[in-house]
C-alpha cells in the first residue's frame, strides 16, 4: 500500500510575489492545465486520505494552453504483501550471496569472514559491513544463538537496526504548496519517478504542477509531458529557456492557482560537473525567491545498479544543496543493493522511495525491516 503521506493543515496560502530584481527574467513559459474534463478528484491507492486542494485561480501574466491528454491503463497498486514478493524478487541477485553463507552447519571465524565478503560484494561498504559484523557477533554472543539459521534471522535485525534511520515518510500539506527540487545524473530514472509520484499524488486529491526545467533536453520535457497528461496535472514548459526562470514561473503559478504541490525536474548532472552542479544550486536560490521557506524537499534519484557510485552521488548534491530524502531505483535485478547499508552508516539523507521495475506499483515507500527482510529471503 503506498500511504506514506502525513497531511498537515497548511497555513492559508499567500498572494504570489512579485518577481524580485535579482530573480531571472520572466520566461516566456506555457502552464498547460488537465482536461477541461479531468475529473476533480480520483481516489485509488490513497483511498480519498487527503481533503480537497484549494479553488482554480488564474495567474497573472501566464498563457494557457489545453494539452493532448492521453489516457493510462495502469491500474491500482497490489497490497503491500504483492510489494514484498516484487522486492524479494529485485533483491534476489543482491541478497543471494549473503544467504548462501548461512547454509553451512557451524558458527565460526569462517562464517563471519565469508559474510564479510558477501557483504562488500554487495557494495555495503567497508564502514557498513564492519559495524554489522561488529553487531551481529554482540547479537549472537547475547542471544546465544547455535546454527546458522538463528544468526541470519539475527542479521536481519541488524540491518533493519542500521537502515532505520532512512525510514522517514514525505510529509505533505505544511506549505502551500510544496515545493519539491529534484536532481540527479542522467539515467537514473528521475522523470520517470517524478511522473509515479505525481500519479500516486493525483490519486490523494493533490492537485500538482510540474515544471520541466530540463529545457534544453527535448525529449525530457516530451516525457514529462506525458506523465502530466496521462495524470492530468498541469505543467510548465518552455523550449530552450533559462530552467531557473522557468522554476520560478511554477512556483508562481503554483501559489496563485493554489496547487498542494509543485515539482521541479531539472536536467541531469554528474557531480564532478562544477558548472552545471552551479546551475543547481542557481535553480534552488530562484525558488526561494519565488517561495520564502522553499524548496521543501530536494530530492535525489539514484540508480541502484551503481553501488558505491550512488554513494559518491549522495555526498556530493547533499554538500551543494542539502538534500531532504532519496529516490533509489532500478533495485530489480541489481547485485549492489547493499549500497544503502552504506548510505545509513556514512550520509544518512531518508530514503522516501525505492523502485524495483518500470510499473506504478514499482516504486513505493522505503521500509527497512522489509528491505532487510527481502534481501536475505
Amino acid at each position: 500500500m503506498f500511504s506514506f503521506f502525513k497531511k498537515k493543515t497548511p497555513p492559508p496560502p499567500a498572494p504570489p510575489q512579485d518577481s524580485p530584481a535579482a530573480a531571472p527574467a520572466a520566461s516566456e513559459a506555457s502552464v498547460i492545465p488537465p482536461a477541461a474534463n479531468a475529473p476533480a478528484a480520483r481516489n485509488g491507492w490513497f483511498g480519498g486520505l487527503f481533503g480537497k486542494s484549494a479553488p482554480e485561480a488564474t495567474p497573472a501574466e501566464v498563457s494557457v494552453e489545453q494539452p493532448e491528454v492521453q489516457e493510462t491503463t495502469e491500474k491500482p497498486s497490489a497490497p503491500r504483501a504483492g510489494w514484498m514478493e516484487r522486492l524479494k524478487q529485485g533483491l534476489r541477485k543482491t541478497g543471494s550471496g549473503i544467504a548462501q553463507v548461512f547454509t553451512g552447519t557451524k558458527i565460526d571465524e569462517d562464517l563471519y569472514e565469508q559474510l564479510e565478503e558477501a557483504l562488500l560484494m554487495a557494495d555495503a561498504g567497508v564502514k557498513a559491513t564492519e559495524h554489522l559484523l561488529k553487531d551481529l557477533k554482540r547479537r549472537v554472543k547475547e542471544a546465544k544463538a547455535s546454527d546458522p539459521a538463528a544468526v541470519k534471522a539475527l542479521l536481519v535485525d541488524a540491518i533493519a537496526e542500521l537502515l532505520a534511520p532512512l525510514e522517514k515518510p514525505l510529509t505533505i500539506g505544511q506549505a502551500s504548496p510544496t515545493v519539491m527540487m529534484v536532481v540527479g545524473v542522467n539515467g537514473a530514472g528521475k522523470t520517470t519517478s517524478i511522473g509515479k509520484l505525481t500519479r500516486h499524488l493525483a490519486d490523494a486529491e493533490q492537485r500538482v504542477l510540474l515544471a520541466a526545467a530540463d529545457t534544453f533536453r527535448a525529449a525530457a520535457r516530451e516525457q514529462l509531458a506525458v506523465w502530466a497528461g496521462r495524470n492530468r496535472v498541469e505543467i510548465v514548459s518552455q523550449e530552450g529557456g533559462d530552467p531557473a526562470a522557468v522554476t520560478y514561473d511554477a512556483v508562481v503559478a503554483g501559489r496563485a492557482r493554489g496547487c498542494d504541490v509543485v515539482i521541479a525536474d531539472t536536467a541531469g548532472r554528474l557531480p564532478t560537473q562544477l558548472h552545471l552542479m552551479e546551475e543547481l544550486k542557481k535553480i534552488r536560490r530562484v525558488i526561494t525567491k519565488a517561495q520564502a521557506d522553499a524548496p521543501h524537499e530536494v530530492l535525489l534519484v539514484v540508480d541502484g545498479n551503481t553501488g558505491q557510485n550512488a554513494l559518491t552521488q549522495v555526498k556530493a548534491f547533499d554538500e551543494a544543496l542539502q538534500l531532504t530524502g532519496l529516490i533509489v531505483t532500478k533495485l530489480d535485478g541489481t547485485a549492489k543493493g547493499g549500497v544503502l547499508a552504506a548510505i545509513a552508516r556514512e550520509r544518512p539523507v531518508p530514503v522516501y522511495f525505492i523502485g524495483v521495475g518500470e510499473k506504478l506499483e514499482d516504486l513505493e515507500t522505503f521500509n527497512a525491516r522489509e528491505f532487510a527482510q527481502a534481501l536475505l529471503g
